[in-house]
């Protein structure tokens, strides 16, 4: 028999309290990448936010500073979510997988990023249930493939899925755009200004959609 992969579900506590839930993340030990982490990032919003935004994993400014989203592509999601009509201060934003995957830029001090790999994203999953339980979200919009596979599952595609609502037992409206880290990669200026549009224009579709 198969031995069964080890999750955080041995971490997350029985509450009602984000907080404790919280507390708790900063000790996760369920995968290997703790140990190279400076520290967990969990979410950062409150209970009762309407949308709730999850990406792939926290980067170098983020693994330092325990915060999600302040680093390079943060502040371009700041610019997006702007453009779009969504007020990051009354979001919950947070990732698939708490911790930064990172390897070094040869002999330098550079920590360059890696893709988490399904068994990380799987074994950080019950920080994200935990999240979405408590927090309650109408609307969760999905920051790349790592965070819609994820939720959704292997099959799930941004970009043939993108721009349109999906949804779960548990989710009623999942929404998928590229993450911003994708328009920073982008190979010219042009390029960069066509991927930021195209992400504000997913992110659009979210206030009309919070509409009585």
């Amino acid at each position: 028999m198969a031995r069964q992969q080890p999750t955080a579900a041995l971490f997350v506590p029985v509450t009602d309290s984000l907080d404790d839930v919280r507390d708790a993340a900063a000790g996760c030990t369920a995968c290997p990448l703790y140990a190279d982490a400076t520290q967990t990032v969990f979410g950062q919003g409150a209970v009762g936010a309407r949308v709730l935004l999850v990406g792939e994993q926290p980067g170098d400014k983020e693994d330092l500073a325990g915060t999600p989203y302040v680093g390079p592509a943060g502040r371009l999601l700041d610019d997006a979510l702007e453009a779009a009509g969504i007020d990051r201060s009354r979001a919950y934003v947070t990732n698939a997988v708490k911790h930064f995957k990172w390897t070094r830029k040869g002999n330098g001090k550079v920590r360059l990023h890696q893709k988490p790999n399904a068994s990380e994203v799987a074994a950080c999953r019950p920080w994200l249930e935990a999240e979405l339980a408590l927090v309650a979200p109408e609307v969760v919009v999905c920051l790349g493939a790592t965070a819609a596979r994820s939720l959704l599952g292997k099959d799930v595609r941004v970009t043939r899925d993108r721009g349109r609502w999906l949804s779960t037992d548990a989710i009623p409206r999942v929404l998928l755009t590229i993450h911003p880290s994708a328009v920073l990669r982008a190979a010219d200026e042009a390029a960069r200004a066509e991927a930021f549009e195209g992400l504000v224009a997913d992110l659009r579709l979210v206030p009309p959609a919070l509409e009585p």
